[in-house]
């Protein structure tokens, strides 16, 4: 009996352990590897378009957290670049965490700049409060609205009028 109690504690001890070694796909999306996540698409190739518990995406916490390998990876095998949490897009993540190769990955891909998290606010304002000239100016490349209103009926021009950068605002002007 003592024996099988040793084996059994044993056994389930190295399967706990193994359990927490075991990385989920949002682990890795945040500071993986593509190899990893291609590993975990073998046992099944859709986890890469799971939410956590909160809602985000692989993608958008590949973006945000700038883990640009698996964030292109990323962009190229997800069903929906445009997958929006309360918090927004990849897009959206990418206007505060800012990548200029992975923005105009997701823009080629067809990522929509118009689509707004639970504030009303899109990657354009957040550009904009970020004072992110060169995103801005992306974004508007991509047919960006500049007329879009948040939660608090400003648009991008407002909030870039409390700036006070007069670039920013002479190129939300035009």
């Amino acid at each position: 009996m003592r024996n099988l109690i040793i084996a059994l504690s044993v056994f389930l001890g190295s399967f706990l352990w193994a359990q927490e070694k075991a990385k989920s796909i949002f682990d890795i999306a945040r500071s993986g590897t593509v190899s990893e996540v291609k590993e975990l698409m073998k046992q099944n190739p859709d986890i890469i378009n799971q939410t956590n518990e909160n809602g985000f995406s692989p993608l958008i916490l590949a973006c945000y957290r700038g883990n640009v390998e698996v964030a292109e990876f990323l962009i190229d095998h997800v069903k929906n670049v445009n997958y929006k949490s309360k918090e927004g897009t990849a897009l959206a993540g990418l206007s505060v965490k800012y990548n200029k190769k992975l923005v105009e990955d997701l823009l080629k891909k067809n990522a929509d700049p118009n689509i707004a998290d639970d504030t009303g606010s899109t990657p354009l304002f957040w550009a904009v409060k970020f004072g992110n000239k060169e995103l801005i100016e992306l974004l508007l490349k991509y047919k960006a609205d500049k007329s879009i209103k948040d939660s608090m009926g400003m648009t991008p021009f407002e909030y870039a009028l409390q700036t006070h950068k007069e670039e920013i605002i002479n190129i939300l002007k035009k």
